[in-house]
């Protein structure tokens, strides 16, 4: 039996998360996140307004009367949520951790493709593969894939997005939607993102925090790196370390978005300390107008 405290935190991400589904996301992933195409359902006597493109001549030729033939949407998608869970994401300096951001945007996603029926699974990565949870449809698996999200405690504390993407095309060969949801503090997996990419629809999701875009100016600061525990001690009122700190993340910024753009990836960007709803939903609205 889980902790109260766990399910307590379950319940309260299910409740929010709930909510924006029910209100906002539901509608749009299901408009933006296709299914294989459209399967036979059923023949019906022809309406006025009908496509006389969809009769049914045999069975019009039977009847005497017309009839058309009722298609509908065959979904049957696979969603899956890889997941980093290295010890940047312990990092967070506007309330919550970007862990903690990642978490609640899988429950969101989770829940949205439960409510459109879609199976999900869920990838969770450090420097190596830590868990698999194999996609299936259902509420009681979609709260296990919250959960591990959760509360999971990784055994690395490095990054390598590589082992994650190699895994995914090992394991999961139907054509899949893939949430990648990282702080993207990695380098090197570029080729297998690429090959990803051929075989599955790829959305990157980032999280970030200010502090990692901007050094405030508070004199000397010790920087430890969460992945590596390397202590740097800097001169936060030093203009030029503060101008340098800024450049390096543009750069590494301008890098992410080239390399996105050119396999043509969606790609967002959600800011711990501000609502996550806001940019996915505009997310899932300029995507459903491209699609259409």
């Amino acid at each position: 039996m889980l902790p109260k405290d766990v399910v307590q935190k379950i319940r309260r991400i299910q409740i929010t998360t709930n909510r924006l589904v029910d209100e906002s996301l539901a509608g749009e992933y299901h408009s933006v996140f296709k299914g294989r195409g459209m399967e036979f359902d059923e023949v019906r006597e022809y309406q006025h307004g009908d496509d006389v493109r969809t009769i049914d001549w045999n069975v019009t030729s039977r009847a005497g009367r017309p009839f058309v033939k009722r298609y509908v949407e065959e979904r049957e998608l696979t969603v899956l949520l890889l997941v980093d869970m290295s010890a940047s994401g312990a990092f967070g300096s506007s309330g919550k951790m970007k862990s903690e951001i990642a978490a609640e945007i899988s429950a969101l996603l989770a829940f949205s493709a439960i409510k459109n029926n879609d199976r999900v699974g869920a990838l969770l990565f450090t420097d190596r593969v830590e868990k698999f949870i194999p996609p299936r449809r259902g509420s009681k698996h979609v709260l296990r894939v919250i959960r591990e999200v959760l509360f999971y405690t990784p055994q690395h504390r490095g990054t390598c997005i590589q082992k994650a993407l190699e895994h995914l095309n090992l394991v999961i060969h139907k054509r899949s939607v893939v949430f990648l949801i990282s702080d993207f503090l990695d380098q090197g997996f570029e080729q297998s993102l690429k090959v990803a990419n051929r075989r599955h629809d790829i959305v990157m999701i980032q999280i970030m925090d200010p502090r990692e875009r901007e050094l405030p100016n508070v004199g000397i600061l010790e920087i430890r790196d969460a992945e590596s525990g390397e202590i740097v001690r800097v001169d936060t009122a030093l203009p030029w370390v503060r101008k340098t700190f800024r450049e390096n993340w543009d750069t590494n910024q301008a890098r992410l978005a080239k390399l996105f753009d050119s396999h043509r990836m969606d790609h967002l960007t959600i800011e711990t300390g501000r609502p996550y709803d806001t940019p996915l939903i505009r997310f899932f609205e300029e995507r459903a107008k491209r699609t259409r």
